[in-house]
């Protein structure tokens, strides 16, 4: 092989780290706009909306959110499903909420809100600390192949 093309390992991992440095820990963005939208679902009784279609109960999830998953949707959602099954977008105003279980262990709360600018993304833990908020990378990447950036249903 040419020396030009020859590298070696570290120089390998010195690119890595350098390419690795500019994609940074976007995921808590937001973290007192977290707080503020899990206190007001949590005030609007989230556990008491409609479910997901396809999720009437509590089922297993190969997602990144835990091994088992409820999902619930807000009145816009409901509203959109039943007025547009085969939507392209979801409006303004939607909010998603998937609760996150192991076994029968509570592990998280995520959230997605759609706002006028797009999806706001947040997941908490069990004790309702943000650890991802706003538009995180790793949100966007994986909702990407959705409808609507809307990967459940």
């Amino acid at each position: 092989m040419p020396s030009s093309f020859r590298c070696s390992s570290a120089a390998i991992l010195a690119c890595a780290a350098a390419l690795c440095a500019g994609c940074g820990d976007d995921g808590n963005q937001d973290a007192d706009g977290a707080r503020a939208l899990l206190a007001r679902v949590q005030a609007d009784g989230y556990r008491s909306w409609d479910r997901a279609p396809g999720w009437e109960e509590r089922r297993a999830s190969s997602g990144a959110h835990a091994k088992a998953v409820d999902i619930f949707v807000n009145d816009r959602v409901a509203e959109a499903l039943a007025t547009q099954p085969e939507r392209a977008a979801l409006p303004a105003g939607s909010v998603i909420v998937k609760d996150g279980y192991d076994g029968d262990d509570f592990r998280l709360t995520a959230i997605m809100e759609k706002r006028n600018d797009g999806w706001y993304w947040a997941e908490y833990s069990a004790a309702g600390d943000p650890s991802f908020s706003g538009h995180p990378n790793v949100c966007l990447n994986c909702h990407r192949t959705g409808n609507d950036f809307v990967r459940a249903f």
